[in-house]
């Protein structure tokens, strides 16, 4: 069989509808740049009807660094749940976890308004901001290591994501801003300005032009989550995680 876009689609599709995973190898080649893989995350949204006749009202977006390409995957609203969560009968099979602050934008953003945005004028469209955990999983066998484009084809391995309690937002000398991960009984890890952009708002300009691309308005109310403040940590069946901004709030998710 003919290793095609419209094949690896299917396979995803069946591998997130059997809770299995998919061979990433034989699919390599067919991901050529991030437009295939935002055709593959489109497809798994029609397919499963995520949005229906509206838009996305979550998304996460971010990257390795400020020179690297950003990825950006709008969420399935069924999996964006408030703090306290209880992951239940959920699929997340390889347990990792990311502390982040989400961010949810207080106006209409068009096309025409996010083309000529930089990281200020964007950071003045920002209503609220909120801790998020997000539950990261995959559907390639190759779990985290899969290629990377195959990961952003793949909703950037998004799982499920966890939002707490939502603030004023201020910009803030994230250099200095302190995160604590609890994961079960086996300590707090704390981490101080390690987001990987040195600043949340830093994805706004490339993701509202990303999220608008298609003609498409971005509601005020919509939330993107913006990057790991922790790396990728793993948590174990049963743990209870938790996450605490200083200055922001909390959120907590049973696993």
């Amino acid at each position: 069989m003919s290793v095609t876009l419209d094949f690896l689609i299917d396979q995803l599709v069946a591998a997130r509808r059997e809770r299995r995973t998919v061979d990433a190898t034989p699919f390599e080649p067919v991901i050529r740049n991030a437009d295939d893989a935002y055709v593959v995350q489109a497809a798994l949204a029609n397919e499963f009807d995520w949005f229906g006749e509206g838009v996305p009202g979550h998304w996460k977006s971010g990257g390795p660094s400020r020179t690297a390409t950003l990825g950006h995957s709008a969420l399935p609203p069924a999996g964006v749940w408030r703090s306290p969560a209880t992951l239940g009968d959920w699929p997340f099979a390889l347990g990792g976890i990311e502390a982040e602050v989400a961010l949810r934008v207080g106006v209409d953003v068009d096309a025409d308004r996010a083309a000529d945005l930089d990281v200020d004028s964007a950071s003045g469209l920002i209503d609220a901001m909120t801790v998020s955990i997000e539950l990261v999983d995959s559907r390639w066998t190759q779990g985290f290591k899969a290629p990377s484009l195959l990961r952003l084809a793949d909703l950037q391995l998004h799982a499920a994501l966890v939002l707490g309690d939502w603030v004023p937002y201020v910009r803030r000398d994230w250099s200095a801003q302190r995160c604590r991960v609890t994961l079960g009984n086996r300590g707090t890890s704390e981490f101080t300005g390690s987001h990987a952009l040195g600043d949340p708002a830093w994805v706004l300009p490339e993701w509202l032009r990303h999220a608008t691309a298609d003609g498409r308005v971005v509601p005020a109310g919509t939330v993107v989550t913006t990057g790991t403040w922790c790396g990728l940590l793993i948590a174990q069946p049963g743990d209870l995680v938790s996450v605490e901004f200083d200055g922001i709030g909390q959120a907590s998710v049973q696993v």
